[in-house]
């Protein structure tokens, strides 16, 4: 198994590769999109650990097309410290197999890059999602149907614009 793991956080990105590398997983790091596509082309993974917010101009999603593109058969999962459906769902409808909220641990890391699990971040069987989550899950969605123009999306929520960006800097609340 080869992984290709996209994050900009570099003590993230490290210390995850450590945990793959003590596992026998060869893993090579890239920290932004042009990086990324470059080490995809040369190093060609099996498996590519995308992060969803890269900073800069470009959004983890941006870059699934391309990847796919670039790499045959490789499967991407997308992590996270902002999870919600909308992405999810635009994840999936993009190319990746797997979605797994941060923080993430090296097991979870495993079962998802080993297909042992479905790997996405609104799966909570048997369990209903709190009044708090179905509030962010649904700022997230009409977010994402506004291409994340704050105020379009409090206009359309009824909100002001400072108390939607107060609500969107809190970080998503758990099922």
């Amino acid at each position: 198994m080869r992984v290709l793991l996209i994050d900009d956080d570099p003590v993230f990105a490290a210390t995850l590769a450590r945990a793959l590398g003590r596992r026998r997983i060869d893993t090579a790091l890239a920290h932004n999109a042009d990086t990324a596509l470059e080490q995809a082309v040369q190093w060609q993974p099996s498996h590519v650990l995308l992060d969803l917010n890269l900073g800069g101009d470009i959004s983890g999603l941006d870059l699934i097309a391309p990847l796919c593109e670039r790499v045959a058969d490789v499967r991407i999962t997308v992590l996270t410290g902002y999870a919600s459906i909308a992405t999810t769902v635009t994840a999936m409808q993009r190319g990746a197999v797997g979605y797994l909220a941060k923080p993430v641990d090296a097991p979870t890391v495993l079962a998802a890059l080993a297909g042992e699990n479905d790997s996405t971040a609104s799966d909570t069987p048997g369990k209903r999602m709190s009044l708090k989550r179905l509030e962010w899950e649904h700022i997230q969605r009409v977010l994402a149907e506004h291409d994340g123009n704050i105020s379009e999306a409090a206009r359309s929520l009824g909100l002001h614009r400072r108390t939607l960006q107060r609500k969107l800097d809190k970080k998503p609340v758990k099922f």
